[in-house]
């Protein structure tokens, strides 16, 4: 099991400075929000994106991917009965697969929720049909790329667009291509009514990455969330993604977060060798 942890934790940092702490801390990748690095990742020309793989590599860990995907630039919408605003965003998701692959991430985390959110003049059939038509070039061109969507489901606090993991799991479906899945997100998961490792069990297969975290906003471990049976789930159905801790509360310190973080989850991957389970 392979433990990342996502970069924008760490405000005012290099990527570098990020990378070599989290090596340091034992962590086996990281996962790159984009506006950490710029308002667009079509600005970081084949230079600057070499250089963020030689610095991974001298660093000695793996670029998970990518999240956080549309914050920057603004104004870009999946969903949205503007045309002209979801023909952008299509070209943008496009560029963010070719910059994935270019830096030698492997999946791209479609959260999103404002910019896929259902406005009031929009059916849920309409948004449906128009973000499967936003994401198709993006995702021929991870096809073509080798790197993988995921589609996050969001509880209905943040969203009212795929809200459970098999609203997500059908819409990759209608997809229709190995470069798309889903996440799996424990935050978003503990909205639902199914236990979360009933959900981890119903979508084996179709998740090919997982965020670990916890309803309070902190990491993993630092909330009510047991992760032992979770890790244990994952195992069960063959799980080999990356385990990624995405946290919303910053107010323990970065350093203090990506640590204990890191800790809770191999005591807990640790205590499921020690029963034998």
């Amino acid at each position: 099991m392979r433990f990342a942890i996502c970069n924008e934790l760490f405000a005012g940092w290099s990527l570098r400075q990020v990378m070599d702490f989290c090596k340091g801390l034992g962590y086996d990748a990281i996962e790159i929000a984009p506006f950490t690095l710029a308002d667009s990742v079509e600005q970081l020309d084949a230079e600057e994106r070499a250089a963020i793989r030689r610095m991974a590599a001298q660093a000695g860990v793996e670029i998970a991917g990518l999240h956080w995907l549309l914050v920057k630039p603004e104004g870009l919408h999946l969903t949205t009965s503007d045309t002209q605003v979801r023909v952008r965003t299509a070209q943008y998701l496009t560029a963010l697969a070719h910059f994935c692959a270019d830096i030698g991430g492997k999946v791209l985390v479609l959260g999103s929720p404002k910019q896929r959110q259902v406005s009031a003049d929009s059916t849920h059939e309409q948004a449906w049909e128009r973000a499967l038509e936003t994401l198709r070039p993006a995702v021929k061109a991870a096809e073509e790329r080798g790197v993988t969507w995921c589609i996050e489901p969001l509880s209905p606090a943040e969203t009212n667009f795929l809200n459970r993991a098999e609203d997500a799991i059908r819409f990759v479906q209608a997809l229709d291509s190995p470069a798309a899945r889903i996440i799996l997100d424990v935050k978003a998961m503990s909205s639902e009514h199914k236990p979360i490792v009933q959900i981890i069990r119903d979508s084996a297969g179709w998740f090919a990455h997982f965020h670990a975290n916890d309803p309070n906003l902190k990491g993993p471990g630092m909330g009510e969330v047991d992760f032992v049976p979770i890790l244990h789930t994952l195992q069960e159905v063959g799980y080999r993604g990356y385990v990624s801790v995405e946290v919303f509360d910053y107010s323990d310190g970065a350093e203090r977060i990506a640590e204990v973080s890191l800790r809770n989850l191999q005591q807990a991957l640790a205590s499921i060798g020690n029963r034998g389970e």
